[in-house]
């Protein structure tokens, strides 16, 4: 589990294939500033939203093992060396959540279709890929984009969108983000059980 509050991010070195994995499955490697310890092998990582498993700890980089099913549904599927990504470590019992809950569970990408700059905030307006996940959007409620916490400004009929303020931009990716960029989605687990209640 997650809190979507990033602090540190990650440079792409490698991603390569593994005989000792499924096949369609990849490893990835990982620079970055953050630190692991030998005990934490094993552990859950949140990569731009996307909850991996750290398989190995380099000196000054990482590596992570991406499932079949995580690339098909995650902006991975189209990663490249170089790229830099979103990280965050599992969060503790008892730690504070400044952001929302975050399973590292993506529901799907989305498309970027817009980018409006009010007063160093950024509004960027986004269409899901998954259209039938539209309904489970709503207004002030919390979103997961490449694993940010951010919460959801205004819902239209085939898009939704968000506000990130200066200081998300500057210690994330979304910084990056430009029109047709894809993001990795994580809906909000409450708006994903209450809907499933209500069935």
């Amino acid at each position: 589990m997650f809190s979507g509050i990033i602090y540190n991010q990650g440079k792409v070195k490698s991603i390569r294939k593994s005989p000792r994995y499924v096949e369609g499955s990849r490893v990835i490697e990982v620079s970055s500033d953050i630190r692991f310890q030998k005990n934490d092998i094993g552990e859950s990582v949140c990569c731009d939203g996307v909850c991996l498993t750290l398989i190995r700890i380099k000196r000054n980089s990482f590596l992570f093992y991406l499932s079949k099913e995580t690339i098909k549904r995650s902006s991975f599927k189209f990663i490249k060396k170089g790229k830099k990504i979103n990280i965050e470590k599992s969060i503790n019992h008892g730690q504070k959540i400044s952001g929302h809950y975050v399973q590292g569970h993506v529901d799907s990408t989305a498309v970027i279709q817009k980018i409006s700059i009010f007063d160093k905030s950024w509004t960027i307006k986004l269409k899901l890929n998954n259209k039938k996940l539209h309904k489970l959007l709503i207004e002030k409620a919390s979103i997961s984009i490449n694993g940010v916490s951010l919460t959801i400004s205004k819902v239209g009929k085939s898009y939704f969108e968000v506000t990130i303020i200066p200081h998300t931009l500057k210690l994330t990716n979304l910084i990056k983000c430009k029109v047709k960029d894809l993001v990795n989605i994580e809906i909000d687990i409450f708006s994903k059980y209450i809907l499933k209640i209500k069935r």
